[in-house]
């Protein structure tokens, strides 16, 4: 199921504005990476190119390698919509589909992929994401009231449950916690936590704390000034970034100096 990420070399540009440069890094299965620095320096748009979403916003496109287990995400005739069924993404803000009920919105993704799944088999993949999710004691008894009734913390669980349905290898969470309370945030955190047995995780986040709690590993992203490229500026195991790290613009970024 879970599997190793190796980027080598990648910058993402925006038609001729180069956004990342020259990011190399490798990602450990079944781990939880963080990706933390100021805003706008290209944490997310990184991440986006972890599963080709970057490739949405007309004129999107790489140069580099980015590799799942070996295989070249960018290879010569690879399906982006292949891609991402591998490598699952949970956005910033919840975003059930408002319409479909929560059962619906659990099988979105699975249905497109499997258009002849039985009803029972539908029902145990359901039971199975959402009780992934930590979410099914709380839904169980409602599958068929619309997904966008839910609490926020538990539509971003929601949303987490469509993305293990469709069984990825990696799972991409763009600050997942950003629109939720603390209640709810530590709920996702502790969801991350025991999804990563499962999969390989990959996390956008502000929040200090949260990276130092979650993640094995932790990669600072600066910019050198506005219209400049993000860069990848150190990356190692989270204890040492927050607790030692070798570059002074990480130990200003987590100490608060900046930022």
């Amino acid at each position: 199921m879970s599997k190793s990420i190796e980027v080598q070399d990648l910058n993402v540009y925006y038609s001729d504005f180069l956004a990342v440069e020259g990011v190399s890094i490798d990602i450990e299965p079944r781990s939880v990476t963080a990706f933390i620095g100021p805003s706008g320096c290209g944490k997310s748009t990184f991440l986006r190119t972890l599963n080709r979403m970057h490739e949405v916003i007309p004129g999107g496109h790489v140069k580099g390698r980015v590799l799942i287990d070996g295989d070249d995400l960018y290879g010569p005739g690879v399906d982006p919509v292949l891609v991402r069924r591998h490598v699952g993404m949970v956005f910033q803000r919840p975003n059930p589909f408002p319409t479909m009920s929560i059962r619906e919105n659990v099988l979105a993704g699975a249905k497109l992929n499997d258009k002849r799944m039985s009803k029972s088999d539908a029902d145990g993949l359901v039971e199975k994401s959402l009780k992934g999710a930590n979410l099914w004691n709380e839904v169980k008894d409602r599958l068929d009231k619309p997904g966008g009734g839910l609490s926020g913390g538990q539509q971003q669980r929601l949303c987490i449950a469509r993305a293990i349905a469709v069984s990825p290898d990696v799972l991409l969470m763009d600050e997942p916690c950003s629109a939720l309370d603390p209640i709810s945030t530590f709920a996702i955190e502790e969801l991350i936590s025991e999804l990563k047995n499962e999969y390989t995780i990959v996390i956008v986040t502000h929040n200090m704390q949260q990276a130092s709690r979650v993640s094995d590993k932790t990669a600072f992203f600066n910019i050198a000034g506005t219209g400049k490229p993000g860069k990848l500026i150190e990356y190692n195991d989270t204890s040492t970034i927050f607790t030692a790290p070798t570059v002074q613009a990480t130990e200003d970024y987590v100490s608060g100096r900046f930022g």
